[in-house]
């Protein structure tokens, strides 16, 4: 029994060696364990090139998700590579600072792993939808497209569909779309008397439909949301900066005071990821990503998302690697992605799971079903027996195949393991170099000031012209007031006049289509006579014909 167990443990340490050694830089996870062993000279790690293909960090609720998304970052940080998190919490911001030798938890794990800590800060950019926690963030309603906002507004397929048409409408008549401003009033707009017959040749829409989205609208401003509407538009590039000694910034967007917004900052990230899909050109295979992308809290860009916006994101998850850009889902369990995205991930770090309900079971086997088959681990097993700080790992080795399962004690973060300080926090967003450009909002000319002009103008247009006062009719010799009462009185009798003239037009209508009604009916009626009578005079010579035969011809 005791051959064969060393033979499994040398078997287990050359598939662990084989499986992740690598001839480029890489990005350290940790080391391998089998039981209480851990092979403290094995480094886990997945090469810098395919740190693009994709990835996938999920777990229970403290088992140390966000540490590892913190441990790749920094690393992809010193490696050059540009970061962007979406920080829910604030547990992130403490990559900006050194983290604690001191800490005998951090010693105790380094130790077993014989990982060499070096306490370091990383290069940390904030941003916010707010404006409170970092430099301001911003997107016009136009480039948010009308599924984004049409998941932002909770609206289902048919009012994305006439969300659409408004969007539509606004390009075709070159009406910026910047604010929300800008399309309540283009909305409204459309469903009024004058907007009718122009929305009629897109279609219509019901009022029903457009009370929806008006209701919509007024409730995400009345939540705040307004001021994440508008210019000047964020500029994705941004992201992508490297300081002077080439280390990738790492852009945190803070969102712990819009938590009670998922479905909104959720949606803001998506933004963020469509839209340097839109503007980055074509890379293919790369020594290091152009960016990485973590999403905390996953799952939320998923929930009760439209087939329509579940198919861009996966489309914009499937390309975006050859633009250079990874992403990475972080969440509770794999089931909370769906199967169509899932199956483009490459690099998966499972954290301990917890099957309390029945739910829990069935998720749980679903995720060990998802795994390489192993002979080292019963994985539904290993899953739910995983420490803090300890996972499941599998990647994509250099030449594309997925590295051998491996439970993984993970290295420590080098930078600090807690929010950072309130005061090094302020004056790292006070001295940011986007603080300037990103500051002040622009309020430019856009749909809402062109169709309310256009409506004024078109309303100016059809009142009448007011009776110009004259010395002939007498207002020389009357007072102020009485000749401001006149006036009121020429108006009233102009507008009492327009009224009999369409009271009488209407008249002349009605009557019009009464007698035309009448002809019609007389039509008719001569119609069923004439055929009345050629059906009877068509019988009669039927008859005689038939009479004639049967009496021997007729009369000669």
């Amino acid at each position: 029994m005791g051959e064969a167990s060393g033979v499994q443990r040398e078997a287990f340490h050359r598939q662990m060696v084989e499986g992740y050694a690598l001839a480029q830089p890489g990005v350290v996870l940790g080391s391998p364990m089998r039981g209480s062993d851990v092979l403290g000279a094995v480094r886990v790690q997945v090469g810098l090139p395919m740190t693009n293909r994709h990835g996938l960090i999920a777990g229970a609720t403290g088992t140390g998700k966000t540490k590892t998304l913190q441990v790749m970052a920094a690393q992809l940080s010193e490696a050059g590579v540009p970061v962007f998190v979406a920080d829910i919490k604030g547990d992130v911001t403490g990559i900006a600072a050194p983290g604690d030798a001191d800490d005998p938890r951090i010693q105790e794990r380094c130790a077993s792993l014989s990982w060499p800590f070096m306490p370091k800060g990383h290069p940390v950019e904030f941003l916010s939808l707010s404006g409170n926690l970092g430099v301001q963030l911003r997107a016009s309603v136009h480039s948010f497209g009308p599924m984004l906002l049409g998941k932002v507004l909770d609206l289902n397929d048919t009012q994305t569909s006439v969300l659409s048409l408004i969007f539509k409408y606004c390009d075709d008549e070159s009406l910026p779309l910047l604010d929300l401003a800008d399309l309540r009033t283009t909305l409204k707009f459309l469903a009024s008397e004058e907007g009718k017959p122009i929305l009629d040749e897109y279609g219509g829409m019901s009022k029903a439909t457009v009370g929806v989205i008006l209701r919509s609208l007024i409730s995400l401003e009345q939540e705040g949301a307004d001021i994440f509407f508008g210019e000047p538009e964020f500029d994705v590039q941004d992201l992508m900066r490297r300081t002077a000694d080439g280390e990738g910034v790492v852009t945190l967007l803070e969102l712990s005071d819009v938590m009670d917004k998922p479905r909104l900052s959720s949606t803001f990230m998506l933004w963020m990821l469509a839209q340097l899909y839109e503007t980055l050109p074509e890379a293919g295979d790369l020594p290091k990503p152009k960016l990485c992308f973590f999403f905390e809290e996953a799952h939320l860009l998923f929930d009760d998302a439209s087939e329509a916006l579940l198919d861009q994101i996966e489309l914009t998850v499937r390309l975006i690697r050859s633009k250079g850009v990874g992403v990475y889902f972080v969440t509770h369990a794999p089931i909370d992605v769906p199967s169509s995205v899932l199956a483009q991930l490459g690099n998966r770090v499972q954290h301990a799971l917890r099957a309390f309900t029945p739910d829990d079971a069935d998720a749980l086997r679903k995720t060990a079903r998802t795994f390489p088959i192993t002979e080292h681990y019963d994985v539904e097993e290993t899953i739910t027996s995983l420490g803090i700080g300890e996972a499941l790992v599998t990647v994509l080795s250099p030449n594309g195949i997925p590295t051998p399962l491996a439970a993984t004690r993970l290295i420590p973060p080098d930078s600090l393991m807690a929010p950072l300080a309130p005061e090094r926090f302020t004056e790292i967003v006070t001295a940011s170099p986007l603080r300037a450009k990103y500051v002040a909002t622009v309020d430019r000319d856009s749909a809402h000031e062109m169709i309310t002009r256009r409506i004024a103008a078109a309303r100016a247009a059809s009142v009448p012209p007011a009776a110009i006062p004259t010395t002939g009719s007498g207002l020389d010799g009357m007072t102020p007031a009485q000749q401001r009462a006149e006036l009121r009185r020429q108006a009233a009798e102009q507008k009492r006049m327009a009224r009999e003239a369409e009271r009488y037009r209407k008249q002349m209508e009605k009557a019009q289509r009464d007698e035309a009604r009448a002809r019609q009916r007389e039509r008719e009626v001569l119609i069923r006579e004439g055929s009345r009578v050629a059906r009877s005079r068509a019988g009669q010579d039927i008859v005689r014909s038939v009479l004639g035969v049967l009496l021997g011809g007729g009369r000669r």
